[in-house]
């Protein structure tokens, strides 16, 4: 019998879009940004490379990377609400098999994109929220627990105080948040078996308040994979919920045979900016072709394509590491 050929594999992931320009970060500062997305994607490639590795497993261990990492607005840099607290929120989505799992409104789960993957193989259900999803976590030993206040950080509680003060001073009536966020840390990857998976994780958006929730845990408006494509999003979220971002990027690769770069240029550069959005996303397909679409002055990414080569990237041009 003759051996199936292996596919090729790619991981592509980000840490989040919004108004970061040059001369706003220090050298240091873009340096640790870069060495974060690199480490985010060692954990994944590895995972790819592991006996029987998943891109399930791979946008986990990426995204889990990215959790970790206080630079970006998921996990430990996770935004404070209105409230002075964290409320984290985070998808994952199996492309071939369409399972997926999220949870929205977390306090005390220090990876949320796990809990996420524990609603998708643990429960009947795809969306848990808040105290249910609290319960729920109790119920899976792996699954680490922190105090709210291990996500603090003084950056965060500084863009917290900024925020609220500007907001005191009316300066946001016009309620254009276009470019004021890092919004979410997200990974799209393509294992050896030809399968996709896809995950995203986020904060959420400072100051918020009631209980909001933007598209990062939504299936369809953050984060989608099918057998074709994966895509996870970042940017504001309600626009992204609106235009079903993730899912419309993939159903132009389904359904009218868009490449990749393609749908996920038309939709993030048109679409989500003609209602008054902005953001971006990164996406793959089944032949492991990679596109970073973004509407925004920079998108923290990062990519390892099928032929090895590499690279991490923070704004729109002139500024690609790659190997």
């Amino acid at each position: 019998m003759t051996a199936r050929k292996s596919s090729p594999i790619a991981l592509v992931i980000h840490g989040g879009a919004g108004v970061i320009e040059r001369g706003q970060l220090s050298i240091a500062d873009e340096r640790e940004i870069l060495a974060d997305l690199n480490k985010a994607l060692e954990a994944g490639h590895a995972a790819l490379l592991s006996q029987g590795g998943s891109a399930l497993d791979a946008v986990e261990a990426a995204v889990i990377a990215l959790e970790e990492s206080p630079r970006f607005n998921a996990g430990k840099g996770s935004v404070f609400d209105a409230s002075g607290e964290h409320e984290l929120d985070a998808s994952i989505m199996e492309g071939h098999s369409r399972r997926a799992g999220a949870v929205a409104g977390v306090r005390t789960v220090r990876n949320p994109v796990r809990l996420a993957r524990a609603v998708m193989e643990d429960s009947p259900h795809v969306f848990l929220i808040g105290a249910g999803a609290e319960q729920f976590a109790d119920t899976q030993p792996d699954i680490e627990r922190v105090a709210n206040h291990w996500f603090d950080t003084d950056v965060r509680r500084e863009q917290l105080k900024l925020t609220q003060a500007l907001e005191q001073e009316q300066w946001q009536t016009s309620q254009d948040l276009r470019g004021r966020y890092f919004g979410t840390v997200g990974a799209v990857a393509l294992d050896a078996h030809g399968r996709i998976a896809a995950a995203t994780s986020t904060g959420g958006m400072t100051n918020k308040r009631w209980g909001r929730v933007g598209d990062s845990p939504i299936i369809g408006a953050g984060t989608w994979a099918d057998d074709r494509c994966g895509v996870s999003g970042t940017g504001w979220g309600e626009f992204f919920i609106r235009n079903a971002v993730a899912h419309d990027i993939c159903a132009r690769v389904a359904y009218r045979g868009d490449s990749i770069t393609a749908a996920a240029e038309d939709v993030i550069r048109n679409v989500v900016p003609s209602h008054g959005g902005d953001g971006g996303a990164v996406a793959l397909d089944s032949d492991g072709n990679i596109a970073m679409a973004f509407n925004t002055l920079g998108m923290y990414r990062g990519w390892i394509r099928p032929d090895g080569s590499r690279g991490t990237a923070i704004y729109r041009d002139g500024d690609l590491h790659g190997s």
